[in-house]
């Protein structure tokens, strides 16, 4: 099978070299908003002869790199929009298949790195520290450091990060001791090991004054002191695109296309149905999860495409191959729009809550006063938010449905951010003045892209709240994570 090309990465593709681990030193400097430090990939050639290879890089300030104690020669292309410059690095020996070598990076990142959000004191809930919390997928880690920033090379890393002693820092990696910076001793370093292969967008860091709460017998959750009891108590889209948008395929041609304008739920939710369709289609889950075993058993710790997926299921099941040939593949894969097929679901949690949402959207104004608070007393987190859903669906009700919605159920005391984005949505839709200042508030107050993005675009739709968000876009876009920013900004048509 010839080799599948990721259209979004500068660098060299995993049949020349993969990258099999990462060692980060780094030095988080809140005063300039950057990260200097060094970066040791060990690369592993996958051909004879490998006298170069190539970097994915944005916006990095490279010093120097060297590779077996003695400084090699780079170069950095010219910067190719939202893919950023290819770094070239030349080999002082080549290497044969197999053979790997350790190169070590020294650079810098930019204050404007698209991956890493900077807040100031005053912009967290403590009113004291800064923070820092890094964003990578789908590309930016090249923004962090130099790698081969695709998911079809995956890696294991260990990290050394030395920032203000007051503060903590995280990664998405097993915490594995502190100790005083040596070099500084008004900083501490944090050190990290995360031994399970990963891609390079999974790399994550947070830097600030943080606390943790156990919520299980593996599991801490970790924020600021002022909101950790409230983060521990919230653990324990085809409709936005379109039906003929191209991103609404499973399988997105992402040539010349930003990765994170093609991000979507699109994939979780219809790649859930195609697996749950196949579950039913081929006996059950006692069958289905047979396959499953085999198939984390085959693939662990490694990067795949839909063609090895697509042929791993087949030889599974070879003695099913009369039925998974019924499988409309190319609609499922390649079309746009719903799944072609809907697949069985239990429906008796749903069908409470589309009871009640049917109630309310049928009801009449004399209707009204039949809605009480009891009726949400059966209903789970989940069922409301699925109640919710079903309202959005039918947007915008009457006013006076809203308001009355408000007064028996009181949801604007509701904190579960799910439940509150859909409610401050179906607020706006329908036109109630009331809920702007709200709806702004959530959407400005936290930094997820999935609920601040479409309150900003609701906001922008209502002829009441269109100036007023524009502007508190433009107040706060400089707290925004980058991306985030520059999205929501395309929305709201703000250069």
């Amino acid at each position: 099978m010839p080799e599948v090309v990721d259209s979004c990465s500068l660098a060299s593709p995993a049949s020349v070299c993969r990258t099999k681990h990462l060692h980060l030193r780094c030095s988080v400097d809140f005063p300039r908003r950057v990260l200097t430090g060094t970066a040791a990939l060990t690369v592993q050639s996958q051909e004879d002869n490998l006298r170069s290879l190539t970097l994915d890089t944005k916006d990095l300030t490279i010093e120097k790199v060297v590779t077996n104690g003695q400084e090699v020669k780079y170069t950095l292309g010219e910067r190719q929009s939202y893919k950023g410059s290819p770094m070239e690095i030349s080999l002082p020996i080549a290497l044969s298949k197999n053979q790997e070598v350790v190169i070590e990076i020294s650079f810098e990142t930019s204050p404007k790195s698209s991956a890493l959000q900077w807040l100031t004191p005053e912009q967290t809930s403590g009113k004291e520290h800064p923070y820092l919390f890094s964003q990578c997928q789908a590309i930016h880690c090249r923004a962090i450091l130099p790698c081969q920033d695709t998911p079809s090379v995956k890696l294991t890393y260990s990290a050394e990060v030395s920032v203000p002693k007051e503060l903590v820092a995280l990664m998405s990696a097993i915490r594995d001791g502190e100790e005083p910076d040596p070099e500084d001793p008004s900083r501490k370093i944090y050190k990290f090991s995360q031994k399970v292969p990963i891609p390079c967008y999974l790399i994550a860091l947070v830097v600030g004054a943080l606390e943790s709460r156990q919520i299980g017998p593996r599991t801490l959750v970790w924020s600021e002191k002022e909101q950790v009891e409230k983060s521990a108590y919230e653990f324990s889209e085809i409709k936005t695109f379109g039906d003929t948008h191209p991103y609404t395929k499973l399988v997105v041609d992402l040539t010349n296309v930003d990765p994170d304008v093609a991000y979507s739920s699109v994939p979780y939710e219809k790649g859930f149905a195609l697996l749950f369709y196949l579950e039913q289609l081929l006996g059950g889950p006692e069958v289905f999860l047979g396959f499953l075993k085999a198939y984390v058993e085959k693939f662990s710790y490694k990067s795949i495409t839909t063609d090895d997926w697509k042929d791993f299921l087949y030889s599974h099941f070879k003695d099913k191959v009369d039925i998974l040939n019924q499988v409309d593949w190319n609609a499922w894969l390649y079309s746009p729009g719903m799944p072609p097929v809907k697949p069985n679901y239990d429906m008796t949690l749903t069908n409470a809550c589309i009871a009640l949402s049917q109630r309310w959207i049928t009801a009449k104004e004399e209707d009204l006063n039949s809605f009480t608070a009891a009726d949400l007393k059966d209903l789970s987190s989940h069922q409301l938010n699925e109640f919710l859903a079903q309202m959005l669906q039918k947007a915008p009700l009457p006013l006076g449905h809203i308001k009355r919605m408000q007064e028996v159920y009181n949801l604007n005391a509701i904190n579960n951010s799910e439940i509150r984005f859909r409610w401050l949505r179906l607020c706006i839709q329908s036109k109630w003045e009331e809920a702007i200042p709200l709806a702004l508030k959530m959407a400005t107050e936290q930094g997820r892209m999935k609920f601040t993005r479409p309150l900003f675009k609701d906001l922008a739709a209502f002829d009441k709240s269109h100036h007023q968000a524009v502007c508190t876009y433009q107040e706060h876009r400089a707290s925004m994570h980058p991306v985030t920013a520059m999205l929501v900004g395309k929305d709201l048509k703000v250069d």
